[in-house]
């Protein structure tokens, strides 16, 4: 902790503050466009359009957005999870074959140990999973908001059509709701599937998600 200090705020925690100043740039952005393009939507419906802080609160603005958060939050829960078993010779995303890892020693109370690890019992078994836990948890949150909305927004979408209101059931047994949530789940288990894979021969000077470049393709882990 001495050591960290010596450092500046910005240095310390600049991975973080840059992927949410990203993460932010795009939403706003994607925000907007979702805007114009939903008011393009109504007038082809002839409805009236919308207002930006409308649209914020608007079920294509929620089911949009949530449907990309599930994704992302099941893709990194079921990384955790098949990671602790799995293994990918030759990758850095990889435990090694045959040797112990740090992540698999039994937690050791100490005055510097989390205060789960402290406490013990069932605490700490929910704290040694809390990870997991954790993205399964958004996980879930996520996709029943992106329902939510896309279920909201369909019913609205038949209205403006002088069609019947669908019930939850049939719109969660139809094809299009489904058509969101896989065309996006695919999406994110290649992006693990590549960097699995292109790790074991390709390299990164100086990223901690890559061996070093003068490692053998066959050798597994960091």
């Amino acid at each position: 902790m001495g050591k960290s200090h010596r450092h500046s705020f910005l240095y310390r925690n600049g991975l973080s503050l840059v992927f949410l100043f990203i993460f932010l740039l795009t939403l706003v952005a994607q925000a907007y466009t979702g805007w114009k393009t939903h008011n393009e939507e109504l007038s082809d419906l002839h409805a009236p359009a919308i207002g930006f802080a409308t649209y914020l609160r608007s079920a294509h603005f929620i089911s949009a957005t949530f449907e990309n958060f599930e994704s992302e939050f099941l893709q990194m829960a079921l990384y955790v999870l098949l990671t602790v078993k799995l293994r990918q010779l030759g990758s850095a995303e990889s435990k090694s074959l045959d040797n112990q890892e740090e992540v698999d020693r039994i937690p050791q109370p100490s005055a510097a140990a989390p205060w789960p690890v402290r406490k013990g019992g069932w605490i700490l078994k929910v704290y040694s999973n809390s990870l997991s836990i954790a993205f399964m948890l958004l996980f879930f949150v996520s996709w029943g908001l992106h329902l939510f909305g896309s279920f909201k927004a369909h019913n609205i979408e038949q209205a403006l059509q002088d069609k019947p209101a669908d019930s939850l059931l049939k719109f969660i047994s139809g094809p299009s709701f489904w058509f969101e949530t896989f065309q996006n789940w695919q999406s994110e288990f290649l992006s693990v599937l590549a960097i699995v894979f292109l790790t074991i021969y390709l390299r990164q000077y100086g990223s901690p998600e890559s061996k070093p470049v003068d490692a053998s393709h066959l050798e597994t882990g960091k």
